[in-house]
């Protein structure tokens, strides 16, 4: 693989950013096309968890319906912040869903 590059042809801290961008749809595809790059795919899994959590809860009839503005809150800091993180290139584990991707991924690999 050339220096920097991801299988999308990206640098990867673009890629990584990429992983977060569409919540866990961009995570979804980032991790099913890049198949050699750790970091990308740690970013791309845990960005398919962390949002896809996110999305499930605001669907739960009545409760979720009841928290999704706070949900949508904390769903768009996090986002914000994921973003920010991956592209200048750092590896950040979320509380919780952070050390279950790891696991995860050290099972895949």
């Amino acid at each position: 693989m050339a220096e920097d590059k991801t299988a999308l042809g990206l640098p990867r801290n673009t890629t990584a950013a990429l992983a977060y961008l569409l919540g866990w749809v961009s995570g979804l595809v980032v991790f099913l096309v890049e198949k050699e790059d750790k970091l990308i795919r740690f970013h791309a899994l845990q960005s398919i968890v962390t949002f896809g959590f996110f999305h499930l809860l605001v669907m739960i009839p009545l409760i979720g319906w009841m928290v999704s503005p706070l949900v949508g809150l904390i769903s768009l800091a996090t986002w914000v912040y994921c973003l920010v993180k991956a592209y200048q290139g750092e590896k950040f584990l979320l509380p919780v869903v952070g050390e279950l991707v790891e696991k995860q991924l050290g099972k895949m690999i």
